[in-house]
């Protein structure tokens, strides 16, 4: 079998309900590496909160975060590493406008930026639940233009950010609402998708596109599955992104769908 580039969303699909890789998933990535495949994480999570998942699979390749919009190699340097970023102003306006646009939460990331602001209570899970002095967004704060921008709202006021950023930012910022129950909207640059960082990885491998493989569950996966040339949708993904995919794991992320899937598709020994 010729070599394979697996490029795996994170929650949803590697990890279990509990945020966490099972022994299963653990065994199977790394009996496909040793079979001599690529195995490489595109997450929307910020570099924050997947460089210990990355460390737990003992990767050592490019990792790309934010949806597409940074590719690096945690604890190294890469020749090939890039960040897009997009105008730091589009965070000070939605600073300025954050009480008629129902804005709880605003965070603004980076490859080595955190800073966010909170008028009301929102437990994310992503998020610090304290923020510390030196975290606080603010225009004297926020000295770079950032990569991310993670907008939480109350349920009522989504439909008007959207169209807010829509009508503001339409040339510059593509708004990708999360999936699941909070009201939560992700920013980032006009064009850039799972599937930038996903070209750039095979290009760095110099593996083909029939020989990507990738994995996800979530509209912001739709891309990624859309460019490889083996997309797989995990049991309890969308009905779109099912749609969408090449194959539907029979199993899903909590009962290790991807590990059983993919130790058949590549045809790891026992």
């Amino acid at each position: 079998m010729e070599r394979k580039l697996i490029a795996i969303d994170l929650d949803g699909t590697t990890l279990n309900a509990a945020a966490q890789v099972s022994a299963k998933t653990k065994a199977v990535l790394t009996q496909a590496r040793e079979a001599g495949h690529i195995v490489s994480i595109v997450t929307g999570r910020p570099n924050r909160i997947s460089a210990d998942i990355y460390d737990e699979l003992n990767l050592d390749g490019p990792m790309i975060n934010f949806n597409g919009s940074l590719g690096h190699i945690p604890h190294h340097q890469w020749a090939d590493e890039y960040q897009y970023t997009f105008n730091r102003e589009v965070a000070f306006d939605l600073l300025a406008h954050r009480e008629e646009l129902g804005i709880n939460m605003l965070a603004a990331e980076g490859k080595n930026l955190f800073l966010a602001v909170r008028d009301h209570s929102v437990e994310l899970g992503f998020f610090p639940s304290i923020l510390q002095t030196n975290q606080i967004l603010n225009q004297k704060t926020l000295t770079e233009n950032p990569t991310s921008l993670t907008v939480a709202v109350d349920r009522s006021h989504q439909e008007h950010l959207l169209s807010y950023i829509r009508h503001q930012f339409s040339d510059e910022i593509d708004a990708a609402p999360w999936g699941g129950p909070n009201a939560v909207v992700e920013l980032g640059v006009k064009g850039v998708q799972k599937a930038t960082g996903v070209e750039v990885l095979a290009h760095h491998y110099n593996i083909k596109r029939e020989n990507i493989i990738a994995f996800g569950d979530e509209h912001n996966d739709t891309a990624m599955i859309d460019y490889a040339g083996w997309g797989v949708a995990m049991q309890n993904a969308t009905p779109q992104i099912k749609a969408l995919a090449s194959d539907v794991t029979p199993l899903d992320n909590d009962h290790d769908g991807l590990a059983t899937y993919l130790k058949d598709y590549l045809k790891l020994a026992e």
